[in-house]
């Protein structure tokens, strides 16, 4: 690898771009050099924190040649035009999930791209996190025999945490609400184990948060291979949990954040627990964005992948809307 890190800017100043920043520290491969937001005072705030050039506009970004690539965590309706901007100008993109809010958008995204020739990476790091590699490994290895069934959670408590002024929090910013935010998370990972979902089925209720969203949702899943997946997502529980239960004819795999993973095999009595390593997934999924940029790798989720989970996540709204199970290839046509 190359002695000197890609230089990126950072646009879009929120919680996430600091969490990404953070993480951008924790390897030498990037560097966040400049950064701009509409709010003065934010990105100040982020120059500061960073220790990077703060600009008055994008343009000066991207007007920039020593800029490589761009770290975009803007409101899911603006990704389109950032990142056509971006392209146009020749600067790789990193994009925090969902691609888009619309099948069109992410399609549009994705093109662009391709045309620019530029790198277009969506950050989806949970798929990265030790213990799903190592539940794949062992598929793959055939340990599991004939995958059947999973069962997912992914819920934080957002009580008092939430701010209507933020587009996170509307119907028009993050259609969907928990689900789209926080669910495509195990939808992307599901999909990593079982294969793609081809049907599906959703509930979703507003039961604890204020706002026009729903705060707990759940989807019922058909994947390619028959195998089916149940995924509940909520904003309204009493802590932060992830669970995620994957069935193999031969052997099943239990994680859950407080307890690790376990696996049971067929005919065993004795449930086996499989230390996994905590690996820094977000500062992973960087460090690949840079060796893409130098032509070392090519990104793990692109705009193709990046549109095929929102397409399940669209069809699971489209299910709750009209009360009935959603092809995801109606979603895609």
């Amino acid at each position: 690898m190359s002695s000197d890190p890609v230089r990126v800017a950072s646009l879009g100043m929120g919680w996430w771009s600091d969490v990404l920043a953070d993480a951008a520290a924790r390897t030498p491969e990037i560097e966040i050099v400049k950064c701009f937001t509409r709010s003065q005072d934010k990105r100040d705030a982020f120059a500061e924190k960073y220790k990077c050039e703060v600009v008055a506009s994008y343009d000066e970004i991207l007007s920039d040649d020593s800029i490589q690539g761009i770290i975009i965590t803007t409101p899911n309706p603006t990704h389109l035009e950032t990142t056509r901007r971006a392209a146009e100008a020749g600067k790789h993109v990193f994009l925090d999930k969902p691609i888009a809010n619309t099948i069109a958008d992410a399609r549009e995204i994705t093109r662009i791209a391709e045309n620019c020739g530029i790198i277009l990476s969506v950050g989806y790091q949970r798929r990265r996190e030790s213990h799903f590699k190592w539940i794949r490994d062992r598929i793959a290895e055939g340990a599991f025999g004939k995958m059947v069934q999973a069962e997912a959670n992914i819920s934080r408590d957002r009580e008092g945490k939430f701010d209507l002024t933020s587009w996170r929090y509307t119907a028009q910013g993050m259609p969907g609400g928990v689900m789209l935010q926080i669910g495509v998370h195990y939808v992307d990972v599901l999909e990593t184990i079982l294969g793609r979902v081809v049907r599906v089925s959703g509930m979703a209720s507003q039961l604890i948060l204020p706002g026009d969203n729903p705060d707990v949702a759940g989807l019922l899943m058909k994947h390619e291979n028959g195998a089916v997946s149940t995924l509940n997502a909520g904003y309204a529980s009493a802590s932060e949990y992830y669970l995620m239960n994957i069935y193999g004819k031969e052997m099943t795999a239990y994680y859950d954040l407080h307890n690790g993973l376990r696996t049971l095999k067929r005919y065993a009595d004795e449930v086996v627990s499989v230390a996994c390593e905590k690996n820094d997934t977000i500062a992973e999924e960087l460090a690949e964005f840079a060796a893409c940029i130098r032509g070392e790798a090519t990104p793990t989720v692109d705009g193709q992948r990046a549109t095929e989970s929102l397409a399940v996540i669209l069809a699971g709204i489209t299910s709750v809307k009209e009360g009935r199970t959603v092809d995801v290839a109606e979603i895609l046509a």
